[in-house]
């Protein structure tokens, strides 16, 4: 039986240094170099059909995979793609920051994400980057410059609520870009990384 992971989080924490890389270790839009890479992998006109009948083979993608990710961080990485339409959120831009508050219906993947989000912070903290395949550029400036970001996290009965603020400029608008760049995973899915993957890809 798999371990709840929401009782452990229900009490709030303040970490200066961290940043909460909520669903998905965040956006994953691809560069030039690894969309030419998973084009060729895919083959022409091909979409990695998958078992699950949403055209995309989650669990085996390679670009979940990382250089300095787990196994386990991977495999929570497929199961939110998989169970996007499960997860909600919404998202506050402050003059500072940003608030966000997500959640899943389903509560295995709600557990996931928790432990995700928690993990992420930790690994931000120790400029631990998990190097994931199609991982955001956005992300690179939290991995350099973490000490800049204070985050407070809450879980809820509204579902993890995450706030994250910074006196550094271009720290907020990345803070905007991204929670920009996961609603729209939360929103759409894979189909999203399609469209930001080429969208990088042609720039």
């Amino acid at each position: 039986m798999k371990a709840r992971v929401l009782p452990r989080f229900a009490s709030r924490f303040v970490r200066g240094s961290a940043l909460a890389l909520v669903f998905g270790l965040a956006t994953f839009v691809i560069s030039p170099v690894n969309a030419q890479m998973m084009q060729q992998e895919m083959g022409p006109g091909s979409h990695m059909h998958g078992a699950d009948g949403t055209g995309h083979d989650m669990i085996n993608m390679p670009g979940l995979q990382g250089l300095n990710a787990t196994s386990e961080e991977s495999r929570q990485l497929a199961v939110m793609f998989s169970n996007f339409e499960t997860i909600t959120r919404e998202v506050t831009n402050l003059p500072n920051g940003i608030r966000t508050v997500t959640r899943s219906s389903n509560e295995d993947v709600m557990a996931d994400l928790v432990s995700h989000v928690f993990g992420m912070i930790q690994r931000v903290e120790l400029d631990d980057d998990p190097q994931i395949f199609i991982q955001s550029p956005t992300l690179d400036i939290f991995f350099e410059r973490g000490a800049a970001i204070k985050t407070e996290i809450d879980v809820t009965d509204e579902g993890i609520v995450v706030v994250q603020t910074s006196d550094d400029p271009e720290m907020v608008e990345a803070l905007h870009t991204h929670a920009a760049e996961v609603s729209a995973m939360a929103d759409r899915g894979m189909q999203a990384v399609h469209e930001m993957m080429m969208q990088r890809a042609s720039n």
